[in-house]
């Protein structure tokens, strides 16, 4: 049964949204009235013959809509042998039995639909996530308008407790802010406003801590919000029109089921007309062949064949979506569950994607407080983003702060930087710029630099005077919940994670070493992650591939399922990604693979359930073993078991 047909019967509720489960349900009263009147009050015989029309009515009614519907396509399917099987029933007289076929068979849609309709508002619950008005600041004076006529560049007030009307950045104010309905984090997070609005860079750049979404929930403390989105390009705009997209997308199950029924149906009609004639060969009456061939016709139709794969594939994708995970379409899903390599970026993946100051290691009998004020000083007048981080680190590190006594710094390319420091010649950088200063780097320098360097760490010498006055050294360090992610992957199954850098590939090794990977490939451009990707291929036939989905693009593109992580605000993320984490967090990748296998497990289960009532009914039916009523009831009772097996994975939780 296609998704698409509970939207096909929107011309006709006429009682609402449930008019399909209250037709079904008119369809058991007429048909328990009509078996009444006939075995226990004695009426005359018309009398049960109108109740078992009028719930032919109700329980035909939603059914002959979509069979009519796809016959003048070719396309006889499950519903076409529903209405056969009624129709050929009645003729034969065996009204009640018809009857019970509709009733059942309109109720299971109903419940389906119903089933279908419950995981789709669990996706559906996003659009509800933005308020409908904004209070916008104009003149000085604060004004609620629809959010829909909110324009960039818009200031807005974001009161306490109340949900953020747009994408954008804090101005004003410093508040807690729940994001969990856009990226699924438990947690809320602290957010400042943003020094200056001068030169702002792309959204998806901006310093995540002074950003916000729509749709996420202000703390106790009311902020000013700067507006840099539309709300048709908002992220959870975004995320609603994707999911959206996402049903359409079959899985490789649903698409094989697909191609089974467009064979196996019409082979069924032709069993079915063949054995109308069994009296011709078998010692029984047209009537008695023709009961067979109608059983046969209930039994043998595919209807928990049908819905079993996108009942579950709606369900995991619902489930996901709850948790801050856009899973795109039932591809991704199947393919995800099968995965047992993967391959991570480094930078902001595995790592915080900051460099860290790791050490400080004063040389010459130097003071560890005197070093580190002198490194801050001239550090502190650099604009390299290495330099940036080491005077970050340092003033919170020894709580100092710069006095302005360092000047004249002079960065040199590609060795480091020179300034003067008291009034006395001061240097940062390699051993390329000390030996060119003509200073001495001796061999138990070089053994403690090497060492670091061994290690994954930046190393920088600080000469001051005529002096190497000691060691600075820096780090990209791993997250701190990578190595418990990858330990979790591990036990749920994935045999290879290899991380793929263009750093060093000591680094890389270092890494690798401090968080369990089984593998670590460095020094890799954007073209050498592709071959990379390629040898995995070959190697393991399907791997996933986890990055920011930006500047991985190529290589993700070409792994079986991509994974984009902080995908919230990232419009290149959202769009390329097979599964995007709305949400920063390496430890939601563990959930994902499990929901996946759960998925691909259920879907199993299902398929062997409604094939498995097929195979046992069929030869019984058309041994004619059993009766119609039975046929019906396994047959009906196997959908809405079906049904209810896909629904459990939006309970799905990690073990």
């Amino acid at each position: 049964m296609a998704n698409n047909e509970h939207d096909a019967h929107a011309h006709y509720q006429v009682l609402g949204k449930k008019t399909e489960l209250y037709f079904a349900v008119f369809c058991g009263v007429f048909l328990v009235i009509g078996f009444s009147i006939e075995k226990l009050i004695g009426l005359e015989g018309w009398f049960s013959l109108l109740s078992y029309i009028i719930s032919y009515f109700f329980g035909g009614f939603f059914i002959t809509i979509e069979a009519i519907k796809k016959i003048p396509k070719g396309e006889f399917d499950i519903d076409f042998l529903m209405i056969a099987a009624a129709a050929g029933a009645a003729y034969i007289g065996s009204w009640a039995e018809g009857a019970l076929l509709l009733f059942l068979f309109s109720l299971g849609h109903a419940l389906e639909h119903y089933a279908m309709n419950k995981a789709k508002k669990s996706i559906e619950a996003l659009g509800h996530l933005s308020p409908k008005t904004a209070l916008i600041k104009r003149n000085g004076k604060l004004e609620e308008v629809p959010i829909e006529t909110l324009k960039i560049e818009d200031v807005i007030v974001v009161k306490p407790n109340t949900k953020i009307a747009a994408d954008g950045v804090i101005l004003r104010g410093s508040s807690s802010i729940n994001q969990a309905p856009i990226t699924g984090e438990s947690m809320p997070i602290d957010k400042t406003s943003i020094a200056s609005t001068n030169n702002l860079p792309e959204f998806k750049d901006i310093n995540k801590n002074h950003v916000v979404f729509a749709g996420t929930i202000n703390g106790d403390s009311s902020i000013e919000v700067l507006v840099l989105k539309l709300t048709e390009d908002s992220t959870v705009s975004r995320l609603i029109k994707m999911v959206s997209e996402v049903e359409t997308q079959k899985s490789p199950t649903q698409r094989l089921t697909k191609k089974f029924e467009k064979w196996y149906v019409p082979i069924v009609i032709i069993v079915v007309f063949i054995l109308c004639f069994a009296f011709i060969i078998v010692d029984e009456t047209f009537n008695a062949s023709l009961y067979r061939a109608i059983t046969v016709l209930v039994a043998a139709s595919p209807c928990a064949l049908a819905i079993s794969t996108p009942s579950a594939v709606l369900s995991g994708i619902a489930r996901a979506a709850q948790k801050g995970v856009l899973i795109k379409g039932g591809k991704a899903l199947e393919d995800l569950g099968e995965i047992t390599t993967i391959a991570f970026d480094k930078t902001g993946t595995l790592t915080e994607g900051k460099p860290k100051l790791t050490n400080l290691i004063p040389l010459n009998n130097f003071n560890e407080k005197d070093l580190a004020h002198l490194v801050l000083e001239v550090e502190s007048l650099s604009n390299h983003p290495l330099a940036k981080a080491i005077a970050n680190d340092l003033s919170v590190k020894f709580n100092i702060a710069s006095q302005n006594k360092a000047s004249n710094v002079n960065a040199i390319q590609g060795k480091g930087i020179q300034a003067q420091y008291k009034g006395e010649k001061t240097r940062i950088g390699n051993v390329k710029l000390m030996e060119d200063s003509g200073l001495k780097v001796t061999k138990t320098i070089h053994a403690k630099m090497n060492q670091l360097l061994q290690n994954g760490h930046t190393v920088m010498l600080v000469a001051f005077k005529t002096d190497i006055v000691g060691l600075v050294s820096v780090m990209d360090l791993p997250r701190k919940t990578a190595a418990s992610t990858l330990k979790r992957l591990q036990e749920i199954g994935v045999k290879h994670m290899i991380m793929l850098t263009g750093d060093h590939q000591n680094v890389g090794d270092a890494i690798a070493k401090q968080i369990g990977l089984t593998e670590a490939k460095g020094n890799l451009l954007p073209e050498d992650k592709v071959s990379a990707i390629k040898a995995l291929i070959k190697r393991d036939k399907k791997i996933a591939m986890v990055g920011d989905g930006v500047n991985d693009a190529p290589a993700m593109a070409l792994s079986t399922v991509s994974i984009a992580m902080g995908a919230a605000g990232s419009d290149v993320a959202l769009e390329t990604a097979d599964v995007a984490l709305m949400s920063d967090k390496i430890e939601n990748l563990p959930f994902v693979i499990g929901l996946s296998r759960a998925s691909k497990r259920i879907i199993k289960q299902n398929i062997f359930i409604s094939l498995g009532v097929v195979v046992l009914l069929v030869p019984v039916t058309i041994l004619g073993l059993t009766n119609i009523g039975v046929a019906v009831a396994f047959h009906e009772g196997s959908t809405i078991v079906v049904v209810l097996n896909a629904l459990r994975l939006l309970r799905f939780k990690m073990s």
